[in-house]
């Protein structure tokens, strides 16, 4: 249950200042905004949890504050305030790192947890979003393989490894994210979570949103989250911060709610769950949006990530977006702006407000997942039996949304215009794996057929217009022995299986091929021609032609001349594989191709 407040006071005792603790070697300000309560008190601690200091804080109008003298590095510190007659302890909502139960924040000084070369450290310029590449992992599955000779497994620094080899021999970890061709990583939570007594966990259920988890660090979490980013840099790979502002572990026992009881989230009386997590962030209020602009700068500046991407963002407002794009647009111009353009549930913020596919004209920079597209290449991923054009269904309603992404050209009741706005995929962590999706659509099928369903659906991603997504180790056939959502499920399950590589290296090298094409010959088919044969489809642009054959049959064309094949059923390349007077295309494959001009 949620303690009822008067909003539209709250409203208007609203504070633009800094909040949290505002530290210097010299003194720390330590500032709370509390309107309401009657008192309030700073307590501080040793690195033991051992009482200190405590002291009763002045109001500055909406706000308490107390400046303590000395350099406060390293201690630890909670708030209590009085608020008609009770009594509330909690930990600030703004504290750059926690300790491990998030009962107390840790005064941090951010100008010393720095690795060497973190100051010449910059942004990855990217000007045109929409030729992003992104790779989607967990710090934790990263490196907890067992036949990856990772040191610091399930941590940050594993990032930072060099020389980390498989079973086989071959090298995995960074090295190989950079020789994939990738442009992005997408971390998957990387700050405080709750683990609900599970030896796994996603991240999707927050505590703390500027204080880096613990259970990714060896010592220093913060040093060695810089020492992440700096090592993606270094490799010319941008980083991705996966947010989630939308609700937090438990409202209830969340110092949100312990600060002032019934402001933070929406609900009267009862916590509405928008987000199918018992509760929702109230991103519209002036307060917490001021903390969610306020958190996304804070990490923009200190942890130099290339880009945020919302979880369920459509349960923040329009306006919260708005201003936070222009806050960190001042930062890094090009900082990328993405995420789920739906709910998880009814919420009560009215559907013209929200950050849904629908209203994207109103997000303009923002982008959004397509599911429309993942569902019409693979099939519905809340039916795991369903099938899409690469497993069963291959006709035209299939292939239009698929033909929409190749051309960047879409349908009036389509949500977006730009293909800027429009993110590819068929894989992500949640729902089940493309392999094993197509392992249950497709029977019986041998292992040479699912192959080339996973080729064809790479190629619709990595060819069409709009920023390419897939799951880190999509391209060599990840399973999750067909687990619909692992969020608890154990390393055996979720860890990157990196002998996978090596074993399914033809994927991996198809992967590695489309991406270098796509680097070279980005929106080849924009607003291109589609002809629709009896059990094919091509599309042609200028001197370029995809053939789509998804018949159990090699498809010979009508078309003759002399062509470079980019790619085919076995392999993908930025540059010509070889040459061909005629244009055949295996079963359930693609063909990539282009007319050469005759020099003669």
């Amino acid at each position: 249950m949620m303690k009822k407040i008067d909003l539209q006071a709250a409203e208007k005792c609203s504070f633009k200042g800094n909040l949290g603790a505002i530290f210097s070697r010299k003194r720390t300000v330590f500032r709370l905004w509390q309107p309401f309560a009657e008192k309030a008190f700073l307590r501080l601690y040793n690195a033991e949890n051992e009482p200190l200091f405590s002291a009763e804080m002045k109001r500055r109008g909406s706000v308490f504050e107390y400046v303590k003298s000395g350099c406060c590095e390293g201690l630890l510190y909670d708030f209590s305030v009085t608020d008609g007659g009770e009594e509330r302890c909690f930990a600030d909502i703004y504290a750059c790192s926690v300790n491990s139960d998030g009962t107390r924040g840790i005064v941090t000084d951010m100008q010393k947890n720095m690795p060497d070369g973190w100051e010449n450290d910059s942004f990855i310029s990217f000007k045109e979003p929409e030729r992003a590449v992104i790779y989607e992992l967990s710090v934790r599955d990263f490196s907890m393989d067992k036949n990856a000779d990772f040191s610091a497994k399930g941590k940050f620094s594993a990032f930072c490894e060099e020389n980390v080899h498989n079973s086989y021999g071959e090298s995995v970890g960074t090295e190989y994210i950079k020789n994939l061709g990738v442009t992005h990583i997408q971390l998957m939570p990387v700050f405080d979570f709750d683990f609900d007594k599970s030896e796994y966990n996603w991240g999707y259920n927050p505590g703390f949103f500027n204080s880096p988890c613990r259970y990714y660090s060896l010592d220093n979490v913060v040093y060695e989250l810089r020492e992440l980013v700096l090592a993606a840099h270094r490799a010319g790979i941008g980083v991705v911060a996966d947010v989630v502002y939308n609700h937090v572990f438990s409202a209830e026992n969340s110092s949100f709610e312990k600060q002032i009881n019934g402001y933070f989230f929406r609900g009267s009386g009862n916590f509405s769950n928008g987000s199918g997590c018992g509760n929702e962030f109230a991103s519209e209020r002036i307060m917490a949006r001021k903390f969610i602009a306020d958190s996304l700068e804070f990490l923009l500046k200190e942890y130099h990530f290339d880009g945020f991407r919302f979880d369920l963002m459509g349960l923040t407002d329009i306006k919260t977006l708005r201003k936070i794009e222009k806050r960190l647009r001042r930062i890094n111009p090009s900082v990328m702006l993405y995420g789920e353009g739906w709910t998880g549930g009814e919420s009560p913020l009215s559907e013209r407000f929200r950050a849904v596919q629908r209203n994207a004209e109103k997000l303009p920079s923002f982008s959004f997942f397509n599911d429309s597209f993942r569902d019409a290449v693979k099939g519905n991923v809340f039916d795991k039996n369903d099938c899409g054009f690469v497993n069963g269904k291959a006709d035209i309603s299939h292939f239009k949304p698929i033909f929409s992404a190749l051309s960047g050209v879409f349908s009036e009741d389509f949500w977006a215009k730009n293909p800027s706005q429009v993110i590819n995929y068929v894989e992500c962590h949640d729902n089940q794996t493309l392999f094993d999706k197509l392992r249950i659509t497709l029977n019986n099928a041998d292992f040479r057929r699912i192959c080339r369903a996973e080729k064809m659906a790479a190629a619709f991603v990595f060819l069409s217009c709009g920023i390419a997504f897939f799951q880190a180790g999509q391209e060599f056939l990840r399973t999750k022995n067909f687990s619909e959502n692992s969020y608890n499920l154990p390393d055996e399950i979720n860890s990157l299986k990196w002998d996978l590589m090596t074993k399914n290296s033809e994927t991996v090298n198809y992967y590695r091929g489309l991406i270098a094409f796509r680097k070279r010959f980005y929106g080849v088919f924009r607003n291109c021609v589609l002809r629709n044969f009896d059990e094919y489809f091509v599309c042609e642009k200028n001197d370029f032609i995809l053939i789509v054959n998804s018949s159990d049959r090699k498809i010979t064309t009508d078309y003759s001349g002399k062509f470079e094949i980019f790619a085919d059923e076995i392999n993908a390349s930025d540059v010509p594989l070889y040459s061909s007077k005629r244009l055949c295309c295996a079963e359930f494959s693609v063909l990539l191709a282009r007319r050469k001009v005759d020099e003669s």
